[in-house]
């Protein structure tokens, strides 16, 4: 399926040598949509089963800056689902049966921090980006669902500054803090995700997918038990 888009327009998919490539660019700052959520969820449907590896990236200079405040300040229950949805994806990457490499092109901010700490191999681009998890900055209380995820992804060192200082972390720093295991030239990072990908082809696909049940399936159960908790009912299944 090269070069087709995978939902809404913001959303394409390519594959090619057993790797499916998942990039999100709607232009702007690839908001968290409800919308953008469901295709996301649509190309995780396709991609299981018939890749060996995932790549999941962003767009120049943005990877996310998470998700839609306009959907998180309008009526309750729209961002109730909204943020079940966007936790549920987490749990999912953290969880998905082929390995899962992240191309954080950029920013990353909040929710979009959140899904980068849930691959397996993450790429950062170098340049005057920031990683960081800004609730406590903007009046927001981080939810038990991304607590979860940043007590198991982040250094113990590091992980007071994240959630309650909502410390901004460059992209050289961020691979100390745990968010990133590498970084790169922007420009190199499309295709250094793409050579990790292909390296993690050679794996026992069925023993990696029974591996990361027992290391992550406590982390993808809780952090879809702390999403009910937080919101009022079941993180979807995105």
């Amino acid at each position: 399926m090269p070069g087709t888009p995978a939902g809404p327009g913001a959303l394409h998919c390519e594959s090619g040598g057993g790797v499916v490539t998942i990039t999100i660019d709607d232009g702007k700052v690839n908001a968290l949509t409800p919308e953008l959520l469901g295709g996301l969820a649509d190309a995780l449907d396709r991609a299981e089963g018939q890749c060996r590896a995932l790549v999941l990236a962003g767009r120049p200079g943005v990877f996310s800056a998470g998700f839609d405040l306009g959907v998180l300040r309008g009526d309750r229950a729209g961002a109730a689902a909204l943020l079940r949805a966007g936790f549920g994806l987490a749990a999912r990457l953290a969880s998905f049966p082929a390995p899962v490499v992240i191309g954080c092109t950029g920013h990353a901010i909040a929710m979009g921090a959140f899904l980068v700490l849930c691959g397996d191999y993450r790429i950062g681009a170098d340049g005057p980006y920031a990683l960081a998890a800004n609730e406590v900055a903007i009046g927001m209380t981080v939810p038990d669902a991304a607590i979860e995820i940043c007590r198991a992804r982040l250094s113990p060192a590091h992980l007071g500054r994240v959630v309650l200082l909502a410390e901004r972390y460059p992209p050289v720093a961020a691979v100390a803090a745990g968010f990133l295991d590498e970084v790169v030239p922007a420009a190199d990072v499309a295709g250094t995700a793409a050579e990790a990908a292909g390296r993690l082809c050679a794996l026992d696909l069925p023993a990696h997918a029974d591996t990361k049940q027992r290391l992550r399936g406590a982390l993808a159960a809780a952090v879809r038990a702390a999403a009910e908790r937080d919101f009022g009912g079941a993180a979807t299944a995105a």
